[in-house]
């Protein structure tokens, strides 16, 4: 599995999603990221792993505490993947109004 495969395999679970949220605004226990949701702490633990995997957060040691943070510089190979794909579509339609236009115009001179 390539690294984007991996992020957005990590990305498309709502639970994942609401963590690095969560981490967006700091680091966090995972008792601090378990609070919202109504589910074990080995199962939250089980998320952070799939997010740490993908590489969009890390894992540090602060005395008993494992704080995790967010990568933000991870999803930059998302935002590149998106912004080529917007403007190869982009480019299409471009393409594709052009033609359209060009068929209205021939339709038209008859």
């Amino acid at each position: 599995m390539t690294d984007l495969d991996a992020t957005f395999a990590a990305l498309a679970d709502p639970t994942r999603r609401a963590i690095l949220a969560r981490l967006a605004c700091g680091d966090a226990s995972v008792m601090e990221l378990a609070a919202p949701f109504d589910m074990s702490l080995p199962a939250i633990s089980r998320h952070l792993k799939v997010l740490e995997r993908a590489g969009l957060i890390t894992r540090g040691r602060d005395a008993k505490r494992r704080p995790a943070s967010l990568r933000a510089e991870a999803l930059d190979e998302v935002a590149r993947w998106a912004e080529h794909t917007k403007r190869a579509w982009e480019a299409r339609f471009d393409r594709l109004d052009e033609y359209l236009k060009q068929e209205n115009d021939d339709g038209t001179s008859d």
